[in-house]
């Protein structure tokens, strides 16, 4: 009987199988679960060694399992990896740096996977504050604006976008001096 259990919690099967295929041979087992509920019923019926997880789930989102997670002290201390083939949909949800889950973006290699499930063992292993909720790594609200460290990384997230957009600024300059040029 394996010691070890990995919960993969994505609709995609392709995922599913492709991080089985990915996890190295060991001695562990991998429970696969569709979508949100039966993720959540898994992680209870279960108790993985390991959760991975998708952002975005039918019937009950990665997102809303992610804040049952972390309102659950005996779940808390679980490794978690969340999936996503876009940065910006869990950003949107949860700020950064993201203090004790790991992120992948999708689609990733073997190593990458591996990287990022040795990130979520050791960042489970962080002691947390006494009344750490979901609404502790939400994303900061307008009530909630006096903490140094949210405001610093908004500054942060603002002045990339700033870039971002200049950018892009250049780059619509560029195409449509082009175009201009070619109706000549």
């Amino acid at each position: 009987m394996a010691t070890h259990k990995i919960l993969v919690i994505d609709d995609s099967r392709v995922i599913r199988m492709r991080v089985r295929d990915m996890l190295p041979q060991g001695n562990f087992e991998v429970i696969e679960a569709k979508d949100g509920v039966e993720g959540l019923d898994a992680i209870r019926d279960q108790r993985p060694n390991l959760i991975m997880l998708d952002f975005l789930l039918p019937r009950k989102s990665g997102w809303e399992v992610f804040q049952e997670i972390q309102s659950q002290p005996e779940l808390q201390h679980i490794p978690l990896v969340l999936m996503s083939g876009r940065k910006e949909e869990v950003t949107e949800k949860i700020t950064e740096p993201f203090e004790f889950f790991e992120f992948i973006q999708k689609p990733f290699e073997q190593k990458e996977l591996i990287e990022a499930i040795k990130k979520a063992m050791a960042k489970a292993r962080k002691p947390r504050p006494k009344a750490a909720t979901a609404a502790s790594t939400a994303a900061p609200t307008a009530s909630d604006g006096s903490d140094a460290a949210e405001v610093a990384a908004l500054k942060a997230k603002v002045a990339k976008l700033e870039g971002e957009v200049a950018q892009l600024k250049a780059q619509t300059a560029k195409i449509l001096a082009f175009i201009k040029q070619k109706l000549r």
